[in-house]
């Protein structure tokens, strides 16, 4: 049964996808006449989706739930990508989620030592909302000091948003901003209740207007694998391959990776940074000789 939280969020993404869409694009008449509204109005998605006006006001306005058959329809209406279409039917499909804390994600044994093995590999493990629960010393060198950061900040979108060194260190920090936007919109759908996602949410809207914005515009794009640029104060310009792996024991768990194919000047940037970071003098700056 879909609670009265994820149908409000599932209507709010609906008028997003009308907003997008024109009369063109979806073969419908222009009169050319000024449109109160971006994209669709409802009247025309409900036309095209071959239900009443109203019954697709509801929808949008959260007040019914939504059929298999119609979902179907809708996406073919609106013109929905992959991704849009499964982040449409998880919204319609979500049960009750009761907004309490949960407990806090621990990362076990096996997983630490997976990270500690993966010495020319950044590598770090991101629980619920993009908190960062553990890292290898190579992802520290690549990305900033996370042991600096208490623990209760440390938090990948919030570094990604607040932190300036995180907008200089990636290039096409835009990209990866609006990935993070991504996965916490992704987790909202799941449990819109969650205090602690609510309370992210809040801070990073009145700490960033890009942030604000892309949070209204209820996009999903893909969030299965990726490639970041980097432009590192000691390894130089470094083009990576990311890629993202569930835990069986805790799904809430992914375990981030950061590759260049070898042979590659990024290959050997990493190489060279593992090799600074653990060098004598490295240790020593640091305060861990």
């Amino acid at each position: 049964m879909c609670s009265k939280a994820h149908l409000a969020e599932l209507g709010e993404f609906l008028k997003v996808c009308r907003a997008q869409l024109s009369p063109r694009t979806v073969g419908l008449p222009e009169s050319g006449a000024p449109r109160r509204v971006p994209g669709l109005r409802r009247e025309e998605v409900a036309q095209l989706a071959g239900i009443s006006a109203d019954r697709y006001a509801g929808l949008e306005q959260g007040r019914t739930p939504v059929p298999t058959a119609v979902l179907a329809t809708l996406v073919r209406v609106l013109h929905l990508d992959d991704d849009q279409r499964d982040h449409l039917f998880a919204l319609a499909a979500s049960g009750e989620c009761a907004p309490r804390r949960r407990p806090a994600q621990k990362v076990q044994g096996q997983l630490r030592r997976l990270l500690d093995e993966l010495t020319a590999t950044p590598a770090l493990v991101l629980g619920r909302h993009m908190d960062i629960l553990a890292w290898n010393a190579l992802a520290a060198a690549l990305l900033t000091d996370f042991e600096r950061i208490p623990e209760k900040r440390r938090n990948y979108a919030r570094l990604v948003f607040t932190d300036p060194g995180f907008r200089e260190l990636y290039l096409d920090w835009r990209t990866v901003a609006r990935s993070c936007v991504a996965q916490l919109r992704m987790e909202a759908a799941r449990c819109p209740g969650d205090p602690a996602l609510t309370g992210l949410v809040g801070e990073l809207s009145v700490a960033d207007a890009d942030f604000r914005q892309w949070w209204a515009g209820r996009q999903v794009p893909g969030l299965r694998v990726g490639t970041k640029r980097l432009r590192h104060p000691v390894a130089g310009d470094l083009t990576l391959d990311w890629d993202s792996l569930a835990r069986t024991a805790d799904p809430a768990q992914q375990l981030v990776v950061m590759t260049a194919e070898s042979g590659t000047p990024s290959h050997d940037g990493l190489i060279f940074l593992a090799s600074w970071a653990a060098s004598p003098y490295q240790r020593a700056r640091d305060g861990t000789a």
